[in-house]
């Protein structure tokens, strides 16, 4: 079974790497900080973890084998620490690798070196956290992508009576409704022609920002 890699093991890093192995999935933790990685011995959250120097490039090599695959990259607040280990991870062959950044300028160099794919976990924190605030009717479900999200939303009163092509959410606010919920029962993949009543629950596909425009729109 290929194995994950997680480098960095601060507040997003243990909880990649405590996600991964409670799945089943076998797990090397590692980090310069040796409390780190023995707290993360003391909870069991990991296969193993060791404590590294991840500006060593020679150890780094010793340690990572053919038995990884995967890799995420959880050092986002030291852009020099993760370029150096993306590229590290990159010479050596690792085939994907998830770099953790805290701006859009780190997320674009991570990408031009080597990083499969960049996740901005401050940044998506923060706009769910105020989402979830000042729109207490949606309730976020499941997230799809780094863009979008699975949603369920109470249908405001300008919704009584239309239908979903006289709604045209697809194209106002990129929501696709996959599911309409009344008191009896979950209509999934409901029909374009189906009327929608005040208080349904919608059941929606949708980009997060566009849907904090729908929030504001509708004061959800």
């Amino acid at each position: 079974m290929a194995g994950y890699l997680v480098i960095g093991l601060g507040t997003f890093g243990r909880s990649v790497t405590q996600t991964l192995y409670e799945n089943g999935k076998m797990v090397l933790a590692i980090d310069q900080r040796e409390d780190r990685v023995q707290k993360v011995i003391d909870d069991e959250i990991a296969s193993d973890a060791i404590t590294l120097d991840v500006t060593d490039e020679n150890s780094i090599r010793k340690v990572i084998n053919d038995d990884f695959d995967t890799a995420f990259v959880c050092i986002g607040d030291n852009t020099q620490s993760s370029v150096f280990v993306t590229v590290i991870l990159k010479e050596m062959g690792i085939k994907t690798i998830i770099c953790k950044a805290k701006n859009e300028l780190q997320g674009k160099i991570l990408k031009k070196i080597g990083a499969t794919s960049v996740v901005y976990p401050e940044e998506t924190m923060a706009k769910e956290t105020a989402l979830g605030v000042i729109r207490p009717n949606i309730t976020e479900h499941f997230k799809f992508s780094e863009k979008y999200r699975v949603f369920e939303i109470k249908a405001p009163k300008d919704f009584d009576g239309k239908n979903l092509i006289e709604l045209n959410l697809r194209n106002k606010y990129e929501m696709n409704i996959i599911g309409i919920k009344d008191e009896k029962e979950l209509n999934i993949m409901p029909l374009p022609n189906i009327i929608i009543r005040e208080n349904n629950v919608l059941l929606v596909i949708a980009n997060i920002e566009k849907m904090m425009l729908f929030g504001k729109k509708y004061v959800l």
